[in-house]
């Protein structure tokens, strides 16, 4: 039986090699009493780490160019109580304009009127009053009937309506700050998912329309996406499928969209974020970066840290 002879492998110095970890690079151990910068330079400079900062970095030179950054997002990080930092980056000039799907609108309104949302749906669909709650459907369905009558999309006439209305936690409206500041703010609505489209005073006209409103009007804010970057936050199907269309209606109007960051921020890295917000879009020049992590923790993280880049 032949017998390989391995006494004559080549080898080298481990000092003559590139590697791709080094202790520079290392965490530090924590002090109490630390400073949110400090601690950020004490965490290892590596992956993720190396990606939010990037991210954040990214989004400074955008707004510092006066180029758009985009925020699309699910409605699961209104409910884990992200409204606050993201109205302080709409109204801080970071956020230049907020896309989101029907259930964003359901939580931004009870947060407005109740200070609260989000029901125990397990408990409630045995009896079928899940999705129910009276308010809460007068208030948008009356809202989108009558500014889509008056010519707006669905984020303008609900910002506006929230914005009038005497609502005691309207301050915490992401639409009523939108409408307060002239940012866009866009509904991207597929109907039968949300829980107004059950009531009778849901006016699939009126929907549909204010829908397609609301995605042109996104298709113009990515026209200019050129130097600037675009998060994905939590959606996981809907935003990612109306991103990558609102893309293609744009160059194939002869927009110049290239040269620009995408990011997708959730717990799990799903398919439509990973090939239609990183990969698809950015094919063609540009960044991408996948941050996987609880809302709850990553963003406030990446708003903490666009603050210190900002200075």
């Amino acid at each position: 039986m032949p017998r390989i002879d391995i006494s004559k492998i080549k080898t080298y110095s481990l000092r003559d090699r590139q590697s791709k970890v080094s202790v520079d690079a290392f965490g530090k151990v924590y002090s109490r009493g630390m400073s949110f910068k400090g601690f950020v330079d004490s965490l290892p400079d590596f992956l993720a780490v190396k990606s939010l900062k990037a991210l954040a970095n990214d989004i400074v030179i955008a707004r510092t160019n006066d180029k758009p950054v985009i925020l699309g997002m699910g409605a699961h990080p209104i409910k884990v109580g992200l409204s606050p930092l993201i109205i302080d980056l709409i109204k801080s000039g970071i956020v230049t304009a907020f896309a989101t799907n029907g259930a964003g609108i359901i939580h931004d309104f009870e947060i407005a009127y109740h200070g609260q949302t989000s029901e125990d749906v397990a408990r409630e669909i045995d009896t079928g009053t899940f999705g129910m709650a009276q308010e809460t459907a007068q208030f948008l369905n009356t809202a989108i009937i009558k500014g889509v009558d008056e010519g707006y999309g669905l984020g303008y006439s609900i910002g506006r309506s929230i914005f009038e209305g005497n609502l005691p936690y309207k301050h915490l409206s992401i639409f009523a700050n939108c409408y307060e500041g002239s940012k866009v703010a866009t509904v991207h609505v597929a109907i039968g998912t949300d829980i107004i489209h059950m009531h009778p005073t849901a006016d699939g006209k009126s929907i549909g329309e204010g829908s397609l409103r609301d995605f042109r009007a996104l298709v113009e804010a990515v026209s200019n996406l050129n130097g600037g970057v675009y998060i994905n936050l939590g959606s996981s199907v809907i935003l990612p499928e109306v991103f990558l269309k609102a893309i293609t209606v744009a160059r194939n109007l002869g927009f110049e969209v290239k040269d620009f960051t995408t990011a997708n921020m959730d717990f799990i890295q799903h398919y439509r974020p990973t090939v239609n917000v990183l990969q698809r879009p950015t094919q063609c020049g540009g960044r991408h970066y996948a941050l996987t992590g609880h809302h709850e923790i990553m963003f406030p993280l990446l708003c903490g840290l666009i603050k210190e880049f900002k200075g």
